[in-house]
């Protein structure tokens, strides 16, 4: 009998996109995406650059917080709808629970 099953090791670790989690790559890649849709040397360059900026930054201000920080962040402070509406949890105008 060989022993050459995989057994994984972290069963709970956020999505990536090769080295980056997915909530810091996805900016870069959207820039990238612009850039190359404007069809322009410039335009390329100028998107590009915000996306790896805007990338940086949430890099910047997720270090030192819960891996699902942007998860939070976006269930309180975008509005709410279909794509942000969570099931288990209460809408994020109600601030005050009785109980």
């Amino acid at each position: 009998m060989q022993s050459d099953a995989y057994i994984p090791r972290r069963l709970d670790d956020a999505w990536k996109i090769g080295l980056w989690d997915v909530d810091v790559a996805v900016p870069a890649l959207f820039g990238f995406f612009l850039g190359w849709m404007s069809g322009t040397k410039l335009g390329f360059v100028i998107a590009a650059g915000l996306g790896l900026y805007v990338s940086r930054w949430i890099s910047r201000v997720k270090s030192d917080k819960h891996p699902a920080y942007f998860l939070h962040w976006a269930y309180w402070s975008l509005p709410s709808n279909p794509l942000t509406a969570l099931r288990a949890t209460p809408p994020s105008h109600i601030r005050r629970m009785v109980g």
